[in-house]
């Protein structure tokens, strides 16, 4: 694949970011206070006002992206979440059997969500005026998300790379842009190749954790002379202590195999049985960036959460892409003269997205 990208890096289209952190601080500041003004109820218009922004700023070939969606659908699927999970709270308290209902109700409820997020967000999402669109069923859901859950839990992330391939090739199988289809069938060896470091990673973890808690235990037995209490604190401080480097060990792998993944997959797929997607991210930059980010963020209060979004999502950008056979200009123009595409003016927005 990587060969074959190389060899027609003249048909290469990367995609570019064009948009700013002193713009996007403009919106992300008014976001934030309107926000807290409402008590969040702006959260759902904040999101379409970010996601216009960055979409509008997102270019490929020349041509940026645009997101249609408004803030009162994101809305109406946030307070159906929102009054889903009172009612349990509440239901639970006084009935834990209805409670329990509940629970297991929205665990079959959650394949259906999720199609029905994908959808709305494919269908609010065009490019040159042609909207995209999600075809995936509820059932193909359930065998994705569910089934491959269970698989990759219970094989202790032995088995993630079957669970991946389900999934992004739920996502991207159903995936289409007007009337072409796109489609992925990343190898099983390629994503456990992505796989073994970071699950190497996770066993340095365990290991470390387990290894820590277990000295700090020891530790605290051998500590006769204590009272009871500072027996209690010694064994609370020891569960911190493994958990801390065992957690920040385990978001590292996570980092490195869905980047590793989203590789794999996108360079795997294809448009129209012949324009082959593009990604090759560096797993320790993209890392190097999350890290970065997440320290200026905390240092500065937030403030520099604008920039950190922007350089983020220009790195994104930048290392993405779509090998051309020919020019996309004339597969759009085909895709019009036909008249099949579906174009943003006559395309009625159904359904609402869930969200938490």
């Amino acid at each position: 694949m990587q060969q074959a990208v190389f060899g027609r890096a003249d048909n290469l289209r990367r995609g570019e970011f064009r948009g700013s952190a002193g713009e996007y601080f403009g919106i992300w500041i008014v976001n934030i206070l309107l926000t807290i003004v409402t008590v969040g109820i702006y959260s759902a218009w904040a999101k379409v006002r970010r996601n216009r922004y960055f979409y509008g700023n997102s270019f490929v070939d020349g041509h940026s992206f645009d997101y249609h969606a408004r803030g009162l659908q994101i809305f109406i699927g946030r307070a159906i979440v929102f009054g889903y999970i009172i009612a349990y709270n509440v239901l639970l308290t006084f009935s834990p059997i209805i409670g329990g209902i509940l629970a297991l109700l929205m665990f079959f409820l959650l394949p259906w969500i999720v199609m029905r997020s994908l959808r709305f967000n494919a269908r609010v999402t065009s490019y040159r005026n042609i909207r995209f669109d999600f075809v995936g069923k509820t059932w193909g859901a359930v065998i994705a998300i569910i089934f491959g859950g269970i698989v990759a839990f219970f094989s202790l992330g032995i088995l993630a790379p079957f669970a991946s391939r389900w999934l992004y090739r739920y996502i991207f199988n159903n995936l289409r842009y007007g009337d072409r289809a796109f489609e992925t069938d990343p190898k099983i060896g390629a994503l456990y190749r992505v796989w073994l470091p970071a699950f190497l990673l996770m066993l340095v973890g365990a290991a470390v954790g387990g290894a820590i808690a277990m000295i700090a235990y020891y530790s605290a037995v051998g500590a006769s002379d204590e009272t009871m209490i500072d027996l209690e604190l010694q064994v609370v401080f020891a569960v911190y202590a493994a958990l801390i480097p065992a957690l920040l060990l385990w978001g590292i792998a996570a980092i490195f195999y869905r980047i590793g993944v989203r590789n794999v997959v996108m360079n795997s797929a294809r448009f129209d049985t012949r324009h082959t997607l593009f990604s090759d991210l560096g797993r320790i930059r993209y890392f190097w960036i999350v890290i970065s980010n997440l320290v200026v963020t905390i240092v500065t209060l937030s403030l520099m959460r604008p920039w950190a979004a922007v350089r983020e999502h220009r790195y994104v950008m930048e290392h993405s892409g779509i090998v051309v056979d020919g020019e996309l200009g004339d597969v759009v123009a085909s895709m019009q003269n036909s008249g099949s595409a579906v174009t943003a003016e006559y395309l009625d927005l159904e359904g609402f997205d869930f969200g938490f």
